[in-house]
């Protein structure tokens, strides 16, 4: 890895994050505090892009002064002409950054420090850091419940053994640039890790504390929607099972 040098332009970054947002003015400000604070604490290049997936609040004036009061930052806007979802903005970002890895940041701010800094300083040791929260403040019963089950079902459909999927893995960029998943909602990146295990991706899985946040009314995780993603992602990673077993049975 090289020095912390985050406007050396032209050159391949150690890192990449991605932010992707929507109708996130009350907690972008914090997720870019707590991003950059932790970075500067450690020996990795970097840049920020910020994706406004079509708010109709002040996020992208925010980030927009945010970084007029930092140009020293490397943090710049990307706004989609129209919402995209959030999986649609993850892949499409990869291909407008140029770190040699990639890892998504909520907007919501629901990582404190300490777990970013345990994330990335695991940087480098696997093609997937997989982070997955041993303690959660905030988090309903239901919400936990259905968390557990949806790994439980991960796990059964792909034949791994996972801790936690949905825990926003650093990935090589390259990777969610070739295997970047088709799902439109909560399931892509379970698609994505398992797509990568099938190819023989190497991981660790690292425990971090997170935060839960209630969206705002209308916006709730549980929703049709999700539970269609959730369906097709099963799908998708089953039917992908049975292949990689047919061809182990010809070999």
């Amino acid at each position: 890895m090289t020095e912390n040098s985050p406007n050396r332009s032209g050159d391949l970054l150690d890192l990449s994050i991605v932010i992707p947002c929507l109708n996130e003015e009350k907690n972008i400000e914090d997720t870019l505090d707590a991003v950059t604070e932790t970075l500067a604490e450690l020996p990795f290049s970097y840049e920020i892009l910020v994706v406004d997936d079509g708010s109709t609040d002040a996020t992208a004036s925010i980030v927009l002064r945010y970084g007029e009061a930092h140009p020293e930052l490397p943090i710049k806007l990307h706004k989609n002409p129209r919402n995209r979802g959030f999986a649609r903005s993850y892949v499409d970002a990869a291909f407008l950054t140029r770190g040699k890895y990639y890892r998504l940041v909520c907007g919501d701010n629901a990582e404190p420090k300490e777990a970013l800094s345990a994330i990335f300083r695991n940087l480098g040791k696997a093609d997937i850091v997989m982070p997955y929260h041993d303690r959660i403040t905030g988090k309903p019963p239901l919400r936990r419940a259905l968390s557990r089950g949806y790994t439980v079902m991960v796990n059964i459909f792909s034949g791994y053994n996972i801790t936690y999927y949905n825990g926003c893995a650093i990935h090589l960029r390259y990777n969610v640039m070739r295997w970047g998943p088709y799902s439109f909602g909560f399931g892509f990146q379970a698609e994505l890790i398992t797509r990568l295990l099938d190819e023989g991706a190497t991981y660790i899985e690292i425990p971090v504390p997170n935060i839960h946040r209630e969206k705002e009314k209308g916006s709730s995780a549980i929703n049709l929607k999700n539970f269609l993603s959730v369906g097709h992602t099963l799908l998708e990673i089953f039917i992908r099972r049975l292949r990689r077993q047919m061809f182990q049975d010809r070999k």
